[in-house]
């Protein structure tokens, strides 16, 4: 049976997006991976039928597709069942159906990227899986080619996944997604979002938070934004009903964890302004919880007006009739992913009114964080390899420290000394509270009894400029002790994260350095409780840099005596690298520990300068009998423990281990150097971790050095710590090392 073709017209720009597929899997200088950023609502899904329709016509009938779908949102049957839809002579089937039957040539096989990657997931059982690799075995046998299509893939990077995508020895993998970003490793190209608009499938421009107003006074966040769409969506239903069009528009509320506190909150908000499950005008859509799903849910006709949802449908999920989003914060430091606003371009007839109310599409959100969703580290400039430790290096050991877990650094009374010290000091106070006051708002501190907030505002024609806007209103909240509590959780949360000491200890230092009551010798101003809940939200970024900086202070021993447990480190005889498969020129690195360690694993991408510098000076030495690069965190490393400002202990993971040929060990850490006249370090625990590494070094009696890069020429330092550079304790490392 000769196959038909596609049953529906393509738009100019799909059709050219086809070609350009076509183009790229014929070609013979074309890489293995291609990359196709497809906007939403572009019809990728049937840009991609097309494609597999005029290959196996056009190209190489003996071909078997494999289209990996996310996991959420069934996206893998609504795919499958539109190619049946479109070309229905083309064969489908799914995971099980190749378990069963195998693969073969002419197919398409649709499979859920969770059903063989998820942990716990029963649904493919470890025989099943088993049987998987023997079926592409079996077609591989059978002379079947096999092409890959992985579709709205953000979060399958593990081994399994990359196992399975190795097992196929695809002769292309061809990834689609909305947010791709340009790599070299792979040939991509992009449908412009304009063709996209110009064609009518998705809107004219998106508007974020259309009449929120400068200095706009909130008395509650969700309220504000419940209210705000639910005007917006009546004012669309009633444009289309002017027009005799039966669609009633849809609001996504998404949450970004769906606490249930938050969830009830807005159920009950939603009650109060006539919608509920039980009058079928709300639905709700968690990963975990589905409630009132009615099957008409996507029709443009829909009952549901508000669909509450998490993360889970933020992709693959199509309903036109979607028109609003409203984002909810569940804390004051959370991102809006700009990929989620996909879900409300689409135009429900796939045509423009010409009418901007319902070609454009509406977001109310006060989060003031915005970035576009990024592949997952798979589609970044590097892969993950893993390496094996030569024999030589087996038997090396050292003796590496970690936490003594009796010593529980200074005490709440002794944090508060410090840090009132540390601002007494930096602002020049005294015990004159309202002078004290003006000097700290001079500074910059903000002080009044308001939470002070940004949202963005404007009309944005293309989704990814959203995330590159500078307009912002400024909005405020009259504190509410009852409503605003959890803002000042969240800002201690911050803050405490800096100091390593609870939240509640964080809240009483800072109630006796800033708020009114209680009479102690610290007291720095006297803030009413409305105040200080505002003072602290308000300056919660300010007060973390404060109290960085206090750990960050030379630490003096105090009474209790810091006595580091200490364990056997051997190097990993396995272990997991970053690589970059773009390297130029790429040569082996034979005084690496680890066998078949290359330059591509120590190129600017991966390694800092003073890394890579310091890798090329060790291959060039020939004294050096082999150099381990450390790993940055895990019990499998070496350590050393170093205490803060606040005798709080961390542990610091020195970059290198090197032995020389004469047998003399030697640690290195590498830091960042000077460029230009300027500091490149970025580590304000510099001196901290300095002074531990001296006196672990003199104690096992092992060589050692700070190593920093500039003008790239090396430098290394192991007498008296010096932030500058020119400093005499910075010597050429040609002269010491």
């Amino acid at each position: 049976m000769v196959n038909p073709g596609l049953t529906i017209n393509l738009f100019e720009f799909q059709e050219k997006a086809v070609i350009k597929l076509i183009d790229l899997t014929t070609q013979a200088d074309t890489k293995e991976t291609i990359l196709m950023k497809a906007p939403t609502g572009s019809g990728k899904t049937i840009i991609l039928i097309d494609y597999i329709d005029k290959y196996l016509s056009n190209v190489e009938k003996n071909t078997a597709f494999i289209w990996l779908c996310p996991g959420k949102g069934n996206l893998e049957e609504q795919s499958r069942e539109k190619m049946h839809k479109l070309s229905p002579g083309r064969k489908t089937q799914n995971l099980f159906d190749a378990l069963l039957g195998g693969f073969f040539e002419g197919s398409t096989t649709f499979i859920n990227w969770e059903l063989v990657t998820k942990k716990g997931n029963t649904a493919i059982r470890d025989s099943e899986r088993k049987n998987l690799f023997e079926r592409i075995a079996d077609a591989h046998r059978a002379g079947i080619e096999f092409m890959v299509i992985i579709d709205e893939e953000h979060s399958n990077n593990t081994s399994k996944a990359r196992k399975i995508i190795d097992a196929f020895a695809a002769k292309h993998i061809i990834r689609v997604s909305a947010t791709a970003v340009k790599n070299n490793r792979y040939d991509f190209f992009e449908i412009d979002e304009l063709d996209v608009i110009d064609a009518g499938l998705i809107t004219k421009a998106l508007y974020v938070n259309e009449g929120i107003t400068e200095n706009l006074n909130i008395d509650d966040d969700y309220d504000t934004l419940l209210e705000l769409a639910d005007s917006k969506r009546k004012e669309i239903a009633a444009r289309y009903k002017s027009i005799d069009k039966t669609i009633r528009p849809l609001v996504l509320i998404q949450f970004p964890n769906g606490k249930p506190e938050t969830i009830e909150a807005v159920e009950a908000k939603l009650e109060s302004m006539g919608y509920t499950y039980d009058n079928g005008m709300v639905s709700k859509w968690m990963s975990e919880e589905k409630k009132d799903l009615p099957d008409d849910l996507t029709d443009n006709d829909g009952v549901p007006v508000f669909l509450l949802m998490k993360q889970a449908i933020s992709t693959g999920w199509d309903c036109p009739r979607a028109k609003i989003l409203v984002k909810l914060r569940e804390d004051m430091n959370e991102s809006f992913e700009i990929q989620t606003i996909g879900r409300i371009r689409r135009m429900p007839e796939a045509r423009h009114y010409e009418d901007d109310l319902l070609d454009f599409c509406y977001v109310y959100t006060f989060d003031e964080k915005y970035k576009a969703g990024l592949l997952s580290s798979m589609d970044k400039a590097y892969e993950t390899r893993r390496l094996f430790l030569k024999d030589k290096c087996k038997t090396f050991t050292l003796e590496k420290q970690t936490r003594d877990l009796d010593f529980d650094g200074l005490g709440e009374r002794e944090v508060l000394q410090k840090i009132y010290a540390f601002l007494v000091k930096k602002y020049k106070l005294t015990n004159d509270k309202k002078e004290n006051l003006t000097r700290l708002e001079a500074a910059g501190y903000i002080f009044g009894d308001e939470i002070l907030g940004s949202a963005l505002h404007g009309k944005f024609i293309k989704t990814d400029s959203v995330s590159e806007a500078t307009t912002y209103y400024m909005t405020k909240k009259h504190v509410d002790t009852h409503k605003h509590g959890i803002e000042l959780l969240h800002s201690m949360d911050e803050i405490k994260r800096t100091i390593d000491i609870s939240n509640s200890k964080v809240k009483v230092i800072l109630e006796r350095l800033f708020r009114k009551g209680g009479n102690n010798k610290q007291k720095l101003i006297n803030l009413s409780t409305a105040d200080f809940y505002a003072f602290v939200v308000n300056n919660e970024h300010r007060l973390k840099e404060e109290f960085r900086a206090v750990t960050a202070e030379m630490s003096v021993q105090q009474e209790l005596k810091l006595e580091p447990k200490t364990v056997t480190f051997k190097i990993p005889e396995q272990d997991f690298f970053k690589y970059d498969p773009g390297v130029k020129n790429e040569v082996e690195y034979l005084a690496n520990a680890y066998r078949e360690y290359t330059s591509g694993y120590a190129t600017s991408i991966i390694r800092s300068t003073s890394e890579m510098l310091f890798e090329k000076y060790c291959e060039a030495k020939d004294d050096i009998e082999w150099i381990y690069k450390n790993g940055d965190t895990g019990q499998q490393y070496f350590s050393i423990v170093y205490i803060d400002g606040l005798q709080h202990q961390w542990l610091f993971y020195a970059d290198y281990i090197v032995k020389k040929k004469d047998g003399s060990i030697w640690v290195i850490e590498t830091k960042g150097g000077e460029a230009h006249g300027q500091d490149k370090n970025i580590d304000i625990q510099i001196e901290n971790k300095f002074n531990a590494f001296k006196k672990y070094a003199q104690a096992k009696n092992l060589n050692w050095g700070f190593v920093r890069d500039k003008d790239d020429e090396l430098y290394i330092n192991n007498t008296v710590f010096a932030e500058d550079m020119a400093d005499d304790s910075w010597k050429p490392l040609s002269e010491e090392f």
